[in-house]
C-alpha cells in the first residue's frame, strides 16, 4: 500500500489581497496611526481582529478577539475597514469567508543623530605660553537630533 495523500481540489476560491502578505504588512506599516494615550503610556502588543470577507472583496463585522485598550482596538478596527480583497467568483454562488488578521503595535526609538565638532575655548591663547606647560583642555560641543 502506498502512503499518498489524497488531495482533493479547491472548490471554493477565496478572496486575496492584491500583492499577497507582504503587500498587506506594508498597507499596516504605512497606514496605522500610533494611539496618542498608547504612546504615552509605551502601550505594545498585539490586537487580534476577526472578520468576514464578501464575495466582492469588502470587509464585514470587524470585531476584537484580543485587545490592548489605551485607542489601539479602535485603531486597529481602522485599519481593517480599509482592507480590500480581491473579488472572487464562485460557480455563481456568494460566499462569505471567515479570517483573522493580528495587527502588531510597537514602539520603535527615534534614530539619533549626533554631529561633534571640536573648538578651542574662548580663553586659550592662540599662541603656545613657554611659561605654562599645560594649555588647557579643548571644549566639544555636540548637537543631538531627533
Amino acid at each position: 500500500m502506498e502512503n499518498k495523500k489524497n488531495k482533493s481540489p479547491r472548490f471554493l476560491n477565496l478572496p486575496r489581497i492584491h500583492g499577497g502578505k507582504e503587500a498587506l504588512k506594508e498597507f499596516i506599516k504605512s497606514e496605522l496611526v500610533y494611539p496618542p494615550l498608547a504612546l504615552q503610556k509605551r502601550v505594545q502588543g498585539d490586537v487580534i481582529v476577526k472578520y468576514k470577507i464578501s464575495d466582492n472583496g469588502e470587509v464585514l463585522d470587524p470585531h476584537i478577539v484580543k485587545g490592548l485598550g489605551y485607542g489601539c482596538d479602535e485603531e486597529a478596527l481602522r485599519l481593517v475597514k480599509l482592507i480590500r480583497y480581491d473579488a472572487v467568483k464562485n460557480r455563481g454562488l456568494r460566499v462569505t469567508a471567515n479570517t483573522r488578521i493580528k495587527i502588531p503595535f510597537r514602539i520603535t526609538s527615534p534614530k539619533i543623530q549626533m554631529t561633534y565638532t571640536p573648538k578651542k575655548a574662548a580663553n586659550t591663547p592662540k599662541e603656545p605660553n613657554p611659561s605654562k606647560e599645560k594649555s588647557s583642555p579643548e571644549t566639544y560641543h555636540y548637537t543631538i537630533r531627533f
